[in-house]
Order: C-alpha cells, then sequence, then structure tokens
C-alpha cells in the first residue's frame, strides 16, 4: 500500500499541544492543505482522523474527487493529558523538569494525566497495519496528526525512540510511505 501522509495546516487556536482538542482549521489551514495535494495524487481513497482538523478537509477532498472517505480513530493525536492546550513556553514555568524529560524521550515519560507514548504507538502501527491488509496495492492518503506522523516517519527512518520528537513536521506536510502486509515502513521519494 502506498501511504500518503497529510498533516492537518493550522488551527484556531494557534500552537502548543493540541492532542485531543477539537480545533477547527483556520483559513490559513485549508489553505496549506489544499496546496499541499494539489499536485499529488491520485489516491483510491482518503481516510482521516476524527478530529475535524483532518475530518473536515478529507471530506471536502473525497467529494472534490470522487474518493470514498473512511474514519480511522487510531489515527488521531496523542492525548497529552494535563498538557493540553499549552505551549512549551507554558509548560517551561511551571514543569520544565518534567517537559525536558518527555523532550528527551517521549516514551519514557508520559505528561501527567496523557497518554503512554507506547500505547500511542501500538494503536498507530496497528491501525497502519489494518489499512494496509484491507487496501492492500491500493493508494491511500491519511489525513492525520504530526505525533502520528512523526511516529510513522521514526519507523520508516528506523530512528531510535528518543529521537522521536526531532522528526520535523510542519503544517500541511505531505509525505510518503510505502506499508507491507508485514507491517514494515519505507519512505518514499
Amino acid at each position: 500500500m502506498i501511504l500518503d501522509l497529510l498533516r492537518h495546516g493550522e488551527t484556531e487556536l494557534g500552537g502548543g499541544l493540541r492532542g485531543s482538542l477539537d480545533d477547527a482549521l483556520t483559513a490559513t489551514g485549508w489553505a496549506q492543505m489544499r496546496q499541499a495535494v494539489a499536485q499529488a495524487g491520485p489516491w483510491d481513497l482518503v481516510v482521516s482522523s476524527p478530529l475535524q482538523r483532518c475530518a473536515l478537509f478529507a471530506d471536502e477532498l473525497g467529494a472534490r474527487l470522487g474518493l470514498p472517505v473512511q474514519r480511522e480513530a487510531d489515527v488521531r493525536e496523542l492525548h497529552f493529558g494535563d498538557w493540553e492546550g499549552r505551549s512549551a513556553a507554558q509548560i517551561m514555568q511551571t514543569e520544565a523538569d518534567a517537559l525536558g524529560l518527555f523532550w528527551n524521550d517521549p516514551y519514557a515519560f508520559t505528561p501527567p494525566a496523557g497518554e503512554p507514548v507506547l500505547a500511542f504507538a501500538g494503536r498507530v502501527v496497528a491501525a497502519v497495519e489494518r489499512l494496509a491488509r484491507e487496501h492492500a496495492g491500493k493508494r491511500v492518503l491519511l489525513v492525520t496528526h504530526g505525533g502520528v506522523m512523526r511516529l510513522l516517519l521514526a519507523r520508516a527512518r528506523g530512528l531510535p525512540r528518543e529521537q522521536l520528537l526531532q522528526v520535523e513536521v510542519g503544517h500541511g506536510a505531505l509525505m510518503r510511505l510505502e506499508a507491507s502486509l508485514d507491517g514494515h515502513l519505507r519512505e518514499v521519494g
């Protein structure tokens, strides 16, 4: 399966750790995503996180291209617990040590009341493996989040887990992976 990963664009409530918050896209965010896919494709279907910053664009694109759109709850962003909606600068003011532990090895430190990265990785990888089985031989556009893309790209690149947060994924970024039935990911192009 060819898996094109598209990160949502800029959101109304801005930067910081958005996680499971259901922010809407700004006009700029819509433009970032439309520009990213303008010369891309073709795809056989669109799969999207259920959060509106992904799902509404997926619906628009699917309707415009006449493609089926499938929601996949397991490709939603990491839940950051008590840190949701806060910027790194805000967290630094009160929990600098904890934030440092998270940045250094997100697998080893979970934000307070947050989702462990190991659990996040498990659900995301299982979802991609399921998609690869269901859509073998197809070209799929996955509209998702920065954390999901970082995780999948880090796996495809064979990076150690401590380097997860060093993978750069901007708003509206479009990257291509090849996903095999055995769960192997390879970055393409």
